[in-house]
Order: C-alpha cells, then sequence, then structure tokens
C-alpha cells in the first residue's frame, strides 16, 4: 500500500462505520488565538468537544494537516536527524461526539490495524492509564490482547487535556514493535522508554472529564473520543521501512530533489540530511503557502521563513549557488493533488515564493562572505 492507499483505506473504514468525512481544516487555526497552526486533528473540532458548537453528525473522520514548528509543538531542529520528525504532516484520526466510547474506539481501532492493514497481533503493544480498568479490561477481555502486552503507564503518558481546565482524559496508546533490528540503547528499554524499536502508531483518548479550576475532575455528561495517528508513521510500519523518509512520498520528493541539486542521496552523510531536512521543508513551505501563510518577520510569517531558510542553509552546504529549490514545488504539488486539489490553483504562487527568499537569501550570503573576504586580511596572524 502506498500513503495515499493508507490514507484512503483509514477513512473508508471509518465513512463505512457511520462516519462523516470532514475534510482537513487549514494550516491557520480559525478563531482560535491560542495556537499559531494547527498541530493536531481535533482542533477544528475544539468548540464541539467544549459544547460552544452543535454539529449536524456526532462521528466524523478527517486526515488533518498539521505543522509542529513553534509555540510549544516545535520539531524544527530535530528534523531531519531522526526517523520520526517533520514540520508538516498529516493526522489521520477519528471522532465521537458524544457517540461511541472506549468499547467502540477501541475495536475501530483494532479491526482496522488488524484486519485492513493486516499487522500481526502478537507485534502490538497497549499502554493505559494507570487507573483505567475499563480499557485494560476492553482491550483484555474483548480485544484479548494478553495481559503481557499491556502496560498501565502514569499521567504524563497516558492522560491527556486540552488545556489547564476542560474537556479531559485518559488515553491509550497503540505500541508497534519493529523488532531486534531496531535495538535499544539500553537492553532493559522497553514499553515507555525512547526506544525505536517500541513506536507508538495510534493514540485513543477518551475525553470523559472537565477539569475544573482546582484540578477536580467532573465526569462529562456525552463523554468523547479523539485519535490521532501520524500517517507517515503508519506508511512507514505498512511499507516494511523504520523511517519515515524511506515511504513513498519522501522517496518521490528526496529523488527529485536529489536531480535538482546534482547530488546523490547517502543516508549516513551530510547528503542524505541535507536532503531529508530540504524534503521536509520545501513540503512544508508549499502547504503553509498553500494555506495563506508567506514569509515574514512576524508569527506565522517568520516560522515560514525560518523553515524555507533552513533549507536553503543545507541546500547551500552541499553546493547550491542559485535559486533551485523552488523548481521541487511542482513535483510536491503533483504528489498530493489528487486529495488536495487546491494546490494546483495555488502551484505558481507557491513556487514564485520559494523562489522569491532563495534570492533574498543567496544575497544575504554573498554579502556576508564578501564581508568575510574583505576584512579577513585586517586579522592579526597567528604567528
Amino acid at each position: 500500500m502506498n500513503t495515499k492507499d493508507i490514507r484512503d483505506t483509514f477513512l473508508g473504514y471509518f465513512v463505512s462505520n457511520g462516519h462523516r468525512l470532514v475534510p482537513s481544516s487549514s494550516l491557520i487555526p480559525q478563531n482560535d488565538p491560542t495556537l499559531l497552526f494547527t498541530n493536531a486533528g481535533m482542533v477544528q473540532f475544539k468548540k464541539i468537544f467544549t459544547g460552544e458548537e452543535k454539529a449536524d453528525y456526532t462521528r466524523a473522520c478527517t486526515s488533518q494537516k498539521c505543522v509542529r514548528a513553534g509555540g510549544k509543538h516545535n520539531d524544527l531542529e530535530n528534523v531531519g536527524y531522526t526517523a520520526r520528525h517533520h514540520t508538516f504532516f498529516e493526522m489521520l484520526g477519528n471522532f465521537s461526539f458524544g457517540d461511541y466510547f472506549k468499547k467502540d474506539a477501541i475495536r475501530f481501532a483494532w479491526e482496522l490495524l488488524t484486519g485492513q492493514f493486516k499487522l500481526p497481533p502478537g507485534r502490538l503493544w497497549i499502554t493505559v492509564f494507570n487507573d483505567d480498568d475499563e480499557a485494560y479490561k476492553i482491550w483484555q477481555n474483548d480485544i484479548k490482547v494478553p495481559s503481557s502486552h499491556i502496560v498501565r503507564m502514569g499521567e504524563k503518558d497516558n492522560f491527556w487535556s486540552m488545556r489547564d481546565t476542560g474537556p479531559c482524559g485518559p488515553c491509550s496508546e497503540i505500541i508497534f514493535d519493529q523488532g531486534e533490528t531496531v535495538p535499544c540503547d539500553n537492553p532493559e528499554d522497553g514499553i515507555g522508554s525512547d526506544c525505536d524499536r517500541y513506536l507508538e502508531i495510534w493514540n485513543l483518548v477518551f475525553m470523559q472529564y472537565n477539569k475544573q479550576q482546582d484540578s477536580t475532575l467532573v465526569p462529562l455528561p456525552k463523554p468523547s473520543i479523539d485519535t490521532g495517528m501520524g500517517l507517515e508513521r503508519i506508511s512507514a510500519v505498512l511499507s516494511g521501512v523504520t523511517s519515515n523518509y524511506d515511504i513513498d512520498i519522501f522517496k518521490s520528493i528526496i529523488a527529485a530533489l536529489s536531480d535538482i541539486l546534482h547530488i546523490r542521496y547517502d543516508r549516513d552523510k551530510l547528503t542524505g540530511t541535507a536532503l531529508r531536512v530540504i524534503a521536509d521543508h520545501i513540503r512544508a513551505a508549499v502547504f503553509l503557502i498553500n494555506d495563506g501563510v508567506f514569509p515574514s518577520n512576524e508569527q506565522r510569517g517568520y516560522v515560514l521563513r525560518r523553515i524555507i531558510r533552513r533549507a536553503l542553509r543545507y541546500a547551500f552546504m552541499v553546493g547550491m549557488r542559485e535559486p533551485v529549490l523552488y523548481t521541487s514545488a511542482s513535483p510536491i504539488v503533483k504528489l498530493y493533488s489528487d486529495t488536495y486539489t487546491e494546490l494546483n490553483a495555488h502551484e505558481n504562487i507557491i513556487g514564485s515564493t520559494i523562489k522569491d527568499e532563495e534570492t533574498k537569501f543567496l544575497m544575504t550570503l554573498e554579502r556576508g562572505l564578501s564581508f568575510i573576504d574583505e576584512h579577513l586580511h585586517t586579522l592579526p596572524s597567528s604567528g
């Protein structure tokens, strides 16, 4: 299955189970001053969860565009150096607004992963909140996951809150064991550690409380469900690779960039890191510009400028000396245009915006290098 097939299978499964297919919202959160960017699938449903708005459906599913490159969720400096970090990604999610709760949410997730996606049950582990006996028993008694593969964890890992007050609840994570080919630094590391062998692929949030100012948890009259699974992450698992950068989408983008920059992708050398950074960042820039964010020195525009210029810095490190990265916007648009059709209409403005930033960046570099050359002879000699 390629990435598009996986996205379509996920959404199709939930539509067949009575969910409304809701299009991804913009990367610019609407009427939400608390967020710089949309960073999770539940963002467009926040007011439905809090009861401030009503919808004409009680079940929904989405593939939500997300950016985590500013504010609390900022993965920018990790991109290119790890297998999972991205500035832009898609989050698959299913939601229940006072309709089904833990039992069905767990059943849906298990059926999709082991039935539709054919993941081996023996390689799946489950975490539940320490006090959530209900979820534990559903996994053990209804789904038949052995107790040896269910791990109770604390509030830090398995209790989700929208903010300091408001809707919140325990969560249950589904972990995929990537096997001994992905060893842990410490042989004793297991579920809940930073070991890449045990990869969280899906988080099921059970919103069942309303947290008060004094931290008291009051049961919600209509408990709800909010889940999130990174599309790139599950694509890597289903493709049998241990890095998101080895899935079909990124392989295509990296191949295009390799041709544009006239360098070969070498995973463990500078060219590998550079191509991963550039592939991620230009993809993020394409989607941000598509949603109306333009480079500037303030807020969202400043984050976009940082993303583009970090990509340009790595391109410069591998030999780029003229504006060329903007030409990679077209291959990215082509990859995603079936799903996000609006990209086609914005392709020219996306390319010209990236080219303009490239031109400015290279002029700045040229001035800086000229200044250094001009003043280098004024430095005292070391001898």
